[in-house]
């Protein structure tokens, strides 16, 4: 089984995130040599519909470093992007320390953890 792909998101224009777990786990990830994609922000992304969520949902297993693990699924699926129930997981910056972020970033084992409501957000279509 091939390594997840991963996803930073530094939510730039929410900043719900500390500044200093952003700082850190962006500095391990560009210090350990791991592929990574970052963006400045998901919610932005998801807002304009842009099909590089898409790509990412379809691309196998994934790591998304953001925020809530509900809200990232909703994100996916407002742009149309429906992420692996079994294949994506989703670590939360907003309630983990930096050291369990990164602890989670060096794991090769993937731990799913979308949530299986169904009850989708207003104005977004269920996956």
């Amino acid at each position: 089984m091939s390594s997840p792909r991963l996803l930073y998101c530094n939510c730039t224009y929410a900043q719900v995130v500390p500044a200093e777990t952003k700082a850190a786990v962006l500095r391990h990830l560009s210090e350990s040599g791991q592929a990574f994609e970052a963006v400045a922000d998901l919610c932005e992304l998801s807002a304009r519909r842009d099909p590089s969520l898409k790509r990412l949902a379809e691309s196998g297993t994934v790591k998304v470093v953001a925020c809530f693990p509900r809200a990232v699924k909703w994100l996916f699926a407002s742009s149309k992007a429906t992420l692996p129930q079994d294949g994506a997981e989703i670590i939360n910056m907003r309630t983990l320390s930096p050291a369990e972020v990164i602890g989670r970033l060096e794991s090769s084992e993937l731990q799913p953890n979308l949530p299986a409501d169904t009850k989708k957000p207003v104005g977004v279509e269920a996956p």
